[in-house]
């Protein structure tokens, strides 16, 4: 009889193996339309550029190309100076970036290129490997090249732009933590950033000579050494930026109140960099009043170079939330302006996309970049129908690497200080959306606030780690402590609804129905035992202790009772068959309830150990003469149950899980119905099966 398994197992595996092979040639097949299917999903260019239509679409593309061209000129130049680069590597950034995302992204609206919260995370790493290189930090602010190497050295030499460059191959594929960065976290780390990124900026708007902290608390430093150094303030510098303020943020408010009435959004700050630089050339800003100002930048494009591989390990740290929040950013954003203009946006293909936004410019001198808030916006207001206006941007911004960036030569900082402040009135705005976040959730406000603080106080890094770390035990408390009600019936349906909530709910008699709005596992086993017995207001281990208690004190009187209900059958004698009157206490209590039904609507699972407490609550009650019945479990829970024996045995554990509560409630009722002749409970003519919880009012009951 054992002789033909050998041919099984072989057939078995011959089978398995044909199964896999085939799988395989499908997936591997390599022919000319999976060739075509391949590069199509790779470059989603290929897909859409043919079906474009010049007529409809390129007038738009054109225009919202220009004017975020336009606005991404002073905005790269100034966010370089956030970043801790020359300028010329900011032009580099948002050029090298906008040709790339055009042929790789699946979003219409994004732009891509250098973002504040980013420039501020690279900034604070670079200056922070330059001191640990043995560079002197540039605290003067006199020029931003004063530390560089010059444009046409190519020895290789890793200065501070090397530095950021080898940050950015850590960018790629790691996208998949951002799941775990949720809005209040992200609205948080945003506000926090523009607090830092403000904070780094008032030096160049007050002309001061101060170093630049990092690490913890070099916020709260930065302010303290502002306010000791502040009668060093350049008049020149603040007389300046006070009036860019005064220009650059009416003007905007305007552009943001009336963007639905006008056509295009006025550049003022493009205006206001023209002018100010012709203004600081002529008047000699920079010798007369000792005005920082930008210095010599050049013109054209430097040769690609390798990042030095030495610095990877020590940048991997760095390198991590620098990732996250750049892709959290280029996601978030196109999922939004995908949902609104009705077009799908592929996840995978954007996380494929930023990596290589961030892994292919880094070998041409620029630094990480993501999608950026402010001109993604400005794009999508402006008209923009595909990501042709990208390459119009790209151009714009081609024009000033070849021959127009030597004009910002007189260009003062702390114009270009203003210019991101000023950007960054969006994540100052967040703290007027707290109140209305309170009402909706406390524990997302909560989630907010601490994000916010650690990210200003702490570091931006040591920030985002503890935002994240925070919502992640927020979302453990929720499941560990969850809501957990009775539920009661709506009348003349079979619909059961939570008491506590809503009124005139009907109460079923003997039965109580139980809801607790979580998964049961390790953490909130506890709990769930606690709320039980506290809302049921039955717990079946103290009453089953008190039966011992009556048990034993019954066994030392009368000495006749043997099971654990002989208390109650002496109860029921009449007065003369006792052997003794039992005290006031000796009787158990009585139970107002024969059926407990556990309502599983809302657990999604459970483990084993909340599979161990379902069997453990269910052998206490049927102690105490209680049945535990389940109700809406889901077909995963109710494959748990089956597997794990919870009722005792395969077959009862299907009779115990129902598909709805009103099921549920009618088994017990049926179960429970009194016959119409019925003596004495568990005389001829009463259940037989039942085993009904008596207690002193029964005992009184039979007295009488």
């Amino acid at each position: 009889t054992n002789q033909p398994a050998p041919r099984e197992g072989a057939f078995l595996f011959d089978f398995t193996k044909d199964l896999i092979l085939k799988k395989a040639r499908e997936v591997c097949t390599c022919n000319h339309q999976t060739i075509i299917a391949f590069f199509c999903q790779l470059f989603p260019v290929l897909d859409w550029l043919p079906r474009y239509n010049i007529k409809t679409q390129l007038l738009g593309d054109v225009i919202s190309g220009l004017l975020v061209g336009i606005v991404a000129i002073p905005q790269s130049i100034s966010y370089s100076l956030l970043a801790s680069q020359d300028p010329i590597y900011g032009i580099y950034t948002n050029f090298f970036c906008n040709v790339i995302y055009v042929a790789m992204a699946t979003s219409r609206h994004n732009f891509v290129g250098s973002f504040g919260i980013l420039c501020l995370m690279i900034g604070q790493s670079v200056n922070r490997h330059l001191q640990l290189a043995g560079y002197s930090g540039d605290s003067s602010g006199s020029s931003l090249v004063g530390n560089s190497t010059s444009f046409g050295n190519g020895t290789g030499a890793c200065d501070r732009s090397c530095y950021a460059i080898t940050i950015l191959l850590g960018v790629l594929q790691l996208g998949f933590v951002a799941v775990y960065l949720s809005e209040p976290l992200l609205s948080g780390f945003v506000t926090g950033s523009s607090l830092t990124i403000i904070t780094s900026q008032m030096k160049y708007l007050l002309g001061l000579k101060i170093p630049r902290h990092e690490g913890v608390g070099s916020f709260l430093l930065t302010w303290v050494d502002l306010f000791r150094y502040i009668q060093n303030t350049n008049i020149c510098d603040l007389v300046t930026s006070l009036v860019a303020l005064a220009i650059i943020v009416p003007v905007k408010e305007i552009n943001d109140r009336y963007k639905e009435k006008m056509k295009a959004p006025f550049p003022i700050e493009l205006l206001v960099v023209i002018v100010a630089t012709v203004i600081s050339y002529y008047f000699n800003f920079e010798e007369r009043y000792k005005s920082a100002v930008c210095g010599d930048i050049p013109t054209g494009f430097r040769k690609p170079t390798l990042p030095d591989t030495n610095l990877f390990s020590s940048l991997a740290a760095d390198a991590l939330p620098i990732a996250v929040i750049g892709f959290a950013m280029t996601v978030s954003l196109a999922e939004i302006f995908g949902k609104k203009h009705g077009y799908a946006v592929r996840a995978n293909q954007e996380m494929i996309a930023i990596g290589m936004c961030n892994l292919i410019p880094s070998f041409f001198y620029c630094f990480a970049s993501s999608a950026a808030l402010t001109k993604t916006l400005l794009k999508e207001s402006t008209g923009t129908q595909t990501q042709v206006s990208g390459l119009v941007t790209s151009l714009v911004l081609l024009l000033v690497l070849l021959w127009i960036a030597p004009l910002f030569y007189s260009l003062q900082t702390s114009i270009l200080g203003v210019v991101t402040i000023v950007n960054l009135r969006g994540g100052l705005r967040k703290f007027h959306d707290t109140p209305r976040m309170w009402q909706l959730s406390k524990l997302d406000t909560v989630v907010w606030w601490t994000t916010m603080l650690s990210s200003t106080l702490i570091t931006t890094e040591i920030g985002l780690l503890v935002g994240v770390c925070f919502a992640l035990l927020c979302i453990i408390f929720r499941t560990q402590r969850p809501r957990a009600t009775l539920l009661g019936k709506v009348s003349n349906t079979e619909i059961y609804e939570d008491q506590s909530t809503y009124k005139q709910l009907g109460s079923i008699a003997n039965i109580k129905i139980f809801r607790f709005e979580s998964s049961l596992y390790y953490a909130n086993k506890d709990y769930f035992k606690t709320v039980l017995y506290q809302k049921t207001g039955v717990n079946p281990i103290l009453l089953a202790a008190k039966h011992q208690r009556v048990e034993g004190q019954a066994n030392a009187d009368a000495g006749n009772s043997k099971s654990f209900f002989g208390t109650r059958l002496d109860c029921l004698k009449p007065a003369k068959q006792r052997t003794e009157k039992p005290p006031a206490d000796a009787c158990p209590p009585s139970l107002d309830m024969h059926t407990l039904i556990l309502e599983c609507g809302a657990m999604q699972f459970i483990d084993t150990v909340g599979l161990s407490v379902l069997k453990e609550i269910r052998h206490d009650y049927k102690e105490i003469g209680v049945q535990v019945l389940l109700a809406n479990c889901n077909p995963s829970i109710r494959r748990r149950l089956r597997e794990g024996g919870w009722a005792g045995g395969a077959d009862s554990g299907g009779q115990l899980a129902f598909h709805s509560v009103h099921d549920a409630v009618r088994f017990a009722e049926r179960r429970y119905r009194v016959p119409p002749f019925s003596g004495a409970w568990g005389a001829p003519g009463s259940s037989p099966t039942v085993k009904r919880p008596l207690g002193c009012q029964d005992v009184r009951k039979s007295e009488r």
